[in-house]
């Protein structure tokens, strides 16, 4: 089936709707929300699709999300009349999404709006609250998408992108002349985001972890560590271009000036989504992918194994990042982000494929394996659990499924400051 997961397993408990990709994970907004889409023209008909399950489904997708900003696509191509569903299931289908997952949806786009869904809306207004209803966002065509989202992150259907032209051929009267692509520009010598974590190293006389990094890591450290939500609210997008543009320009950021400590926390995670390649490298991808297969007991030394492939640079940023994760995730009876909460916000900023973007059935994997650099953070990273040959053993119990009974074995102090990177304790190339 065109657009299908190929890493969607059978055994998924929504096997019978998603292998559909109908829903489809699609990063992260210029405001650092997850993006989900759900595309019309992957909906068969009627009578092949059970539409409780599909309510179902869209409910146990979004439970992912909903305790962060999220914000979803609505690909309207594709309705008709054999797929579409009833009026009665639109409506049982609101108010089935009650307030949990309705608060922190931040925006609705509705690509390619017909006449039925203003007549739609109509219908329905009474219904939907003022506030929700200033969410919705009617989007004509994809290139005004594009001034809200990144659409090369999406995964539009091709049915989509063919309608889309079609459209814009018949607006325009004729095809619009090629354009050549300016040369990207160099960087600047100061520039901080979007340029390697070489270019950083070469100008910042060596150092090793970013300015960036460190500084939103050492303010979040010192003043945001019980603030609720940590790292799980959006900011404006005006005050993130301001703060990455001073910071690009090589010119002092003071995160008290903006009054909101949830500022620093999005900027950290715009520098790792924004490197060209994720710190967790391109390469190891499909290695952290078959974390799931990997016994609870070796999953520890499985993920040892896969860092340990890891550039020197890489691993050290990666170490003293989860080790101000882990810090962050000893104060969750504050924050209320324990490590598995860290591990689905940082998940997708850490690992992301060479080709398009992750999918939904790849969140378990990549979010189980943040989960256990952060958790067993010392088990992972410290001097005394260096990575072992291949095939070694690994000591101890299990790890997943059984983490809240594993935390006295992990032998985890109460406060870790990131550390210093490692040097010794590393493996050598």
């Amino acid at each position: 089936m065109a657009g299908q997961d190929p890493t969607l397993s059978t055994s998924h408990p929504f096997y019978d709707v998603a292998r559909h990709s109908i829903l489809q994970l699609a990063g992260d907004d210029c405001f650092g929300r997850r993006v989900v889409t759900f595309s019309c023209c992957r909906m068969p008909p009627s009578h092949e699709l059970n539409h409780q399950r599909l309510l179902e489904y869209l409910k146990y997708t979004l439970d992912q999300y909903v305790e962060n900003d999220y914000t979803i696509v609505y690909f309207h191509y594709g309705l008709n009349s054999r797929n579409k569903p009833s009026l009665s299931w639109l409506q049982s289908a609101y108010k089935e999404f009650d307030r949990k997952y309705k608060k922190n949806l931040k925006a609705l786009y509705v690509v390619h709006p017909t006449k039925f869904i203003r007549v739609l809306w109509n219908i329905f207004r009474p219904l939907i609250s003022h506030k929700f209803g200033k969410k919705v966002t009617y989007v004509n065509c994809l290139s005004e998408l594009g001034e809200h989202l990144k659409c090369d992150q999406l995964l539009i259907p091709p049915e989509v992108l063919r309608y889309d032209e079609k459209l814009q051929s018949r607006h325009q009267g004729r095809p619009p002349p090629a354009t050549k692509t300016p040369p990207p520009r160099p960087p600047l010598p100061t520039q901080q985001f979007g340029v390697s974590l070489q270019y950083l190293k070469d100008k910042n006389h060596g150092e090793l972890i970013p300015p960036v990094l460190r500084s939103t890591a050492t303010y979040l450290r010192e003043k945001g560590l019980r603030t609720e939500g940590l790292f799980r609210r959006s900011a404006s997008v005006s005050t993130v271009r301001e703060i990455q543009r001073l910071y690009d320009q090589g010119k002092p950021v003071n995160f008290d000036d903006y009054g909101d400590v949830h500022v620093p926390a999005v900027i950290l995670k715009t520098f790792l989504r924004e490197l060209p390649q994720p710190l967790l490298t391109f390469e190891a991808y499909e290695q952290i992918l078959g974390i799931t297969g990997v016994e609870s007991s070796l999953r520890i030394s499985h993920c040892r194994q896969i860092l340990r492939g890891l550039p020197e640079h890489n691993y050290a940023v990666l170490s003293y990042l989860m080790g101000f994760l882990h810090t962050v995730s000893q104060e969750s009876i504050f924050n209320k982000m324990n490590s598995s909460n860290l591990a689905c916000v940082f998940g997708l900023n850490l690992i992301w494929p060479s080709q398009d973007v992750s999918s939904l059935s790849a969140l378990v994997p990549l979010n189980l394996f943040t989960e256990l650099l952060i958790e067993y953070y010392e088990r992972v990273f410290g001097a005394q659990e260096a990575p072992s040959p291949a095939g070694a053993g690994e000591q101890g119990g299990p790890v997943a499924g059984g983490r809240a009974a594993e935390r006295h074995a992990a032998g985890l102090a109460t406060s870790i400051p990131p550390p210093s990177p490692p040097t010794a304790a590393r493996r050598h190339h």
